[in-house]
């Protein structure tokens, strides 16, 4: 369990014994000028050192600009730092992986990064040489799947930490049955698996394999992606609405905290990492204000109970790829609900 402590001091121990910061910035969806910038500086004060980006967020190179002015400036070293990043679905083939890498990489004005995932075990076809920067390939309006397996992309993953250039490297939205299928064949296990995580979803099965394999978790979307276009919203009885779950809210009363801190808190005390997004100084301070209560038995277990095995974070589109890694839930939650989802952190 994560002990009393600070930002700063408050860290997981990896498979490869690295560090990574319990706690860090999410960017997705930051893409006003200048905002992720204002978030990276505000962020670092607060004393954030765990950022998290991907090639699909496209503004890799705004947060490279941002540290690299900090560092410049001596807020702080880059020792000092954890920079996340992902391989995008179109760099899948083991032949394109190196080139997925170096544009992150030159993007983001580094040496090297902390944790390199790959965003998803589903790829689509490399279009680039025939049709330009393509994020969803289509061909009449169908997203255009590729036939590569994942782990043939983790063993190009493997050649990066030999590198030098990656640090640690890992997985985003792989369920159990692909971890295991991976676990199996990797000359080094993955680091992490990034997952969406919060009352809503809270995949005790996954968390526990996890565990047990020695992979750590980070949580993106702990508050239910409050951010969603208002066209995706569903009403007042809408479930993604977690900030305003009287459980929850009750629980913050007790502890005298926000909900967000509680919703975080429930990550970080369970020694699971977590990426929550904002661009308000104000927020993210406030979500620092995690390391000094515990949550007690009853209202882990209170949190728990709320699990409905709802998820944000699916792409309507790929879920008849071969490697969609969410087809029980996926299957369940439509069936309840009868509607489409959207990405969104």
């Amino acid at each position: 369990m994560a002990h009393m402590t600070s930002i700063l001091e408050s860290a997981v121990k990896l498979n490869n014994g690295r560090q990574m910061p319990l706690l860090g910035l999410g960017t997705w969806q930051n893409k006003q000028p200048g905002s992720v910038q204002d978030a990276i500086e505000t962020a670092i004060t607060a004393g954030y050192r765990h950022f998290d980006t991907a090639y699909l967020y496209r503004n890799e190179a705004e947060i490279g600009e941002a540290i690299k002015a900090q560092i410049q400036q001596g807020k702080v070293k880059r020792e000092d730092l954890f920079i996340v990043t992902k391989l995008w679905l179109t760099f899948y083939s083991p032949e394109d992986v190196l080139v997925g890498f170096n544009k992150s990489l030159e993007a983001l004005q580094l040496d090297y990064v902390d944790l390199y995932l790959m965003h998803s075990p589903m790829a689509l076809q490399f279009l680039f040489q025939r049709q330009g920067d393509e994020i969803f390939p289509k061909k009449d309006e169908e997203l255009l799947f590729s036939d590569t397996d994942y782990v043939d992309t983790w063993k190009a993953m493997e050649s990066l930490v030999s590198s030098g250039r990656v640090k640690s490297i890992g997985v985003s939205n792989f369920n159990i049955s692909q971890l295991q299928r991976l676990l199996s064949v990797a000359k080094i296990p993955p680091a992490v698996n990034q997952v969406e995580l919060h009352p809503y979803l809270v995949q005790s099965d996954l968390v526990k394999f996890c565990k047990a394999n020695k992979i750590t978790l980070t949580a993106f979307s702990p508050f239910g992606c409050p951010g969603r276009p208002k066209e995706f919203h569903r009403g007042a009885t809408d479930p993604e609405k977690l900030l305003e779950d009287p459980v929850i809210n009750d629980i913050a009363k007790k502890h005298q905290r926000t909900p967000a801190q509680i919703l975080l808190r429930f990550h970080v005390q369970q020694d699971i990492a977590v990426i929550p997004k904002s661009a308000s100084p104000k927020r993210i301070l406030e979500n620092t204000k995690v390391f000094d209560f515990f949550l007690d038995e009853d209202d882990m277990k209170a949190l728990k109970s709320l699990d409905k095995g709802w998820r944000c974070c699916i792409i309507e589109e790929m879920k008849s790829h071969p490697f969609f890694p969410f087809k029980d839930s996926y299957v369940s939650w439509r069936a309840c609900e009868g509607i489409s989802e959207v990405e969104n952190k």
